[in-house]
C-alpha cells in the first residue's frame, strides 16, 4: 500500500433561471482506499435534467462500487435512459473516475468533455481506448497514479462558457487547460480548484449561465496527519495519559480552549503566551505555546470553524475569508480543510464551570454537538477521522 490519498472537490452552477442543477456528482467509497466518482450531465436543464443525471450517477456509482463489470453498468444505463427522439442523443452523459487502492485510476467517459490530467503541473495526454457498449461509444483509460496528479472532470457547460459573449465557440478545452496549469503548482485543494474553474465559467457567461456547469477535481497527494485537542478530561488523573497520547502522534498539533491549553503547557513545561489583538471581531485571540502548532479559544472558535465548514461543503463563498485571515478559526480551517488528510480528535468530557452561567448559551451538550458536527463535515470533505474521548 502506498502513502497516497485522493482529495476530491466539486462545484456546480445552475442554468440561469433554474432552481435545480442538471448535473450531478456522486462519490462512493469502495473500501478504505478505493473510490468511485461519477459526474453525470442530464440533457437540457431544470427538473428533468436533474432527475436523469441523479439517476445515472446513482446507478453507475452503486453498481461499480459493488464490483460489477463496466459493461453491465453501462448496459443498465443504456436500457434505463433512452435516446431523445428529437435530438438523437442520450438523455444523460457521464464521466467515471474509479480510484483503485489510490494506486490506479480507471477513467470511463461517455460524451462529456474529455477529462484533463495535469502531471508535473502540465497537461498530460493520457492513453485512451475506444469501446462500444450497448451502442454507445465509450472511452476507457487506465492510469498509474503519481503524487500531485490533478484530474479535472467537467460537464459541457464549462467549455460552452462565453459562447456569443467573450468567445465565438466557447471557452475551449485548451483554454481551460491553460487556466488550470496556472494554479496547478500552488497546492490548492480540489474544492478550491473546482470553485476557481466554475467561478471563471460563470464570469465567461456574464454571470447568466446558458447551461449548467460542473467541475469535479481530484488531487492525488500524500497523507498528512493532524491532531486536535478540545477540552480537559473528565477525570483529572487522565490528564497525563491524554497529553501523552496526543503529543506522541505524528503530525501537527492544535489545542483548543483556555483550560486545555494550560494543561498542555504544563505537561510540556512551557509558558502560555497570550495575544490580546483581535484579528477577527467575533473570534477570540490565539495564544502561543512552544511545542504546539496552534493554540486557540474553544467553543466560540470551533463554532466559527463549523460555519466555514458548512459553507465549504456548499457554495464555498467564504473561502476568501478563512484562506487569508489570521484569527484562530481561519488558521484551524487552513490546517484541517487544506493541509490534513487524517485527523485525530482528542476530546475531554470535563464540564467547564464557566459554561454553567445560565446567561451563557454554552453547555456540555453543545460542546459535544460541535465535535460531532465538525467531524461529520470533515468526513464529507473526504478526511479520515478518529475521535477519542477522555
Amino acid at each position: 500500500m502506498n502513502n497516497l490519498c485522493a482529495d476530491i472537490g466539486w462545484k456546480s452552477i445552475n442554468h440561469a433561471g433554474e432552481q435545480l442543477c442538471g448535473d450531478h456528482v456522486d462519490i462512493v467509497e469502495q473500501g478504505e482506499n478505493s473510490t468511485v466518482i461519477v459526474l453525470a450531465d442530464g440533457l437540457g436543464s431544470g427538473v428533468k435534467a436533474s432527475i436523469l443525471s441523479t439517476l445515472t450517477s446513482k446507478i453507475i456509482s452503486t453498481m461499480m462500487a459493488a464490483d460489477l463489470p463496466l459493461e453491465e453498468c453501462v448496459s443498465t444505463i443504456a436500457a434505463t435512459l433512452p435516446i431523445c427522439s428529437e435530438r438523437g442523443v442520450a438523455y444523460s452523459t457521464f464521466t467515471i473516475i474509479h480510484l483503485i487502492e489510490n494506486h490506479t485510476a480507471e477513467l470511463i467517459q461517455y460524451d462529456n468533455p474529455q477529462v484533463i490530467v495535469l502531471r508535473d503541473c502540465q497537461n498530460w495526454e493520457y492513453p485512451k481506448s475506444e469501446l462500444n457498449i450497448g451502442g454507445k461509444k465509450i472511452y476507457k483509460s487506465v492510469i498509474k497514479l503519481q503524487e500531485n496528479d490533478i484530474f479535472v472532470a467537467m460537464s459541457d457547460g464549462c467549455p460552452h462558457a462565453g459562447i456569443g459573449l467573450a468567445y465565438n465557440f466557447g471557452w475551449k478545452r485548451e483554454n481551460i487547460i491553460d487556466f488550470m496549469e496556472t494554479f496547478a503548482h500552488v497546492g490548492y485543494t480540489a474544492k478550491t480548484l473546482s470553485t476557481m474553474l466554475v467561478d471563471e465559467c460563470n464570469k465567461q457567461y456574464g454571470f447568466e449561465p446558458g447551461d449548467d456547469a460542473t467541475a469535479c477535481v481530484i488531487h492525488i497527494r500524500k497523507r498528512a496527519p493532524m491532531n486536535i485537542l478540545f477540552g480537559p478530561p473528565r477525570n483529572r488523573d487522565d490528564c497525563n495519559r491524554m497529553m501523552s497520547l496526543f503529543f506522541s502522534k505524528e503530525g501537527k498539533h492544535i489545542v483548543c480552549g483556555g483550560t486545555t491549553s494550560s494543561i498542555a503547557a504544563q505537561y510540556l513545561g512551557k509558558p502560555v503566551k497570550a495575544s490580546l489583538t483581535f484579528d477577527h471581531s467575533d473570534v477570540p485571540p490565539i495564544a502561543e505555546v512552544e511545542g504546539i502548532d496552534l493554540v486557540t479559544e474553544g467553543v466560540i472558535t470551533i463554532n466559527k470553524v463549523i460555519e466555514y465548514a458548512r459553507d465549504a461543503l456548499d457554495k464555498n463563498e467564504l473561502y476568501e475569508q478563512w484562506s487569508t485571515k489570521r484569527d484562530g478559526a481561519s488558521l484551524i480551517c487552513r490546517l484541517l480543510f487544506e493541509e490534513a488528510t487524517d485527523i485525530n480528535f482528542y476530546v475531554g468530557r470535563a464540564v467547564n464551570p464557566a459554561h454553567q452561567n445560565p446567561e451563557l448559551p454554552i453547555n456540555f451538550n453543545i460542546k459535544m454537538n460541535l465535535v460531532e458536527e465538525l467531524t461529520a463535515c470533515l468526513k464529507k470533505m473526504g478526511k479520515r477521522i478518529k475521535v477519542s474521548y477522555f
